[in-house]
């Protein structure tokens, strides 16, 4: 079963990062690219083990990192950041409510390109900031926001269509009589 949660999130983690490269439609559109990768970190941190964090911030990042301009992997200690702490804390957080995934979607999406920017300046980069630069942040804290709930419905139908779910009846009738004693 956590074999099976495993490869979902990472096929949909490079399904998702292939998809934003793929078609810049939405990118054209906005002036600025939506990444789902915050999101799917979120959903990762509060479902999957610290194993699972782990890869998704290695591999997505990598992944990431290689269809974008950033360096590579400059994007994983941003999304490993925001899954550890979000997985230090699970226990505390409403993860069933929408209302909540919709503001850890914001918070994650917020976070992960202003760590990138961070990085990026005390690596000694100059990345490009300017007035425009605000305008993508908000779009993709919006964007990221916005599919961090449909990214949970998509794995609860997911795991409820394709999981293992186990029976929760058990052998024993009630209404079976035991004999007890000789034959």
């Amino acid at each position: 079963m956590k074999s099976f949660n495993t490869i979902l999130i990472l096929a949909t983690a490079f399904l998702a990062v292939f998809g934003e490269a793929a078609f810049p439609v939405l990118r054209h559109w906005l002036g600025a690219q939506v990444d789902v990768l915050p999101g799917l970190m979120v959903y990762t941190a509060l479902n999957a083990d610290i194993v699972t964090v782990s890869l998704l911030a290695a591999l997505g990042g990598l992944w990431f990192d290689a269809l974008s301009a950033n360096p590579l992997g400059v994007s994983v200690l941003p999304l490993f950041a925001i899954g550890y702490v979000i997985y230090l804390e699970r226990e505390l957080i409403l993860r069933e409510l929408p209302f909540a995934q919709f503001i850890l979607g914001a918070a994650a999406s917020a976070a992960a390109p202003a760590l990138c920017v961070l990085l990026l300046l005390t690596g000694g980069r100059d990345p490009l900031l300017g007035w425009g630069s605000l305008w993508q942040w908000l779009v993709m804290t919006a964007g990221g926001a916005i599919a961090t709930p449909i990214l949970f419905e998509f794995f609860h139908r997911c795991q409820h269509a394709l999981g293992y779910q186990p029976r929760t009846e058990t052998s024993f009738r009630p209404d079976r009589e035991i004999r007890r004693g000789r034959l």
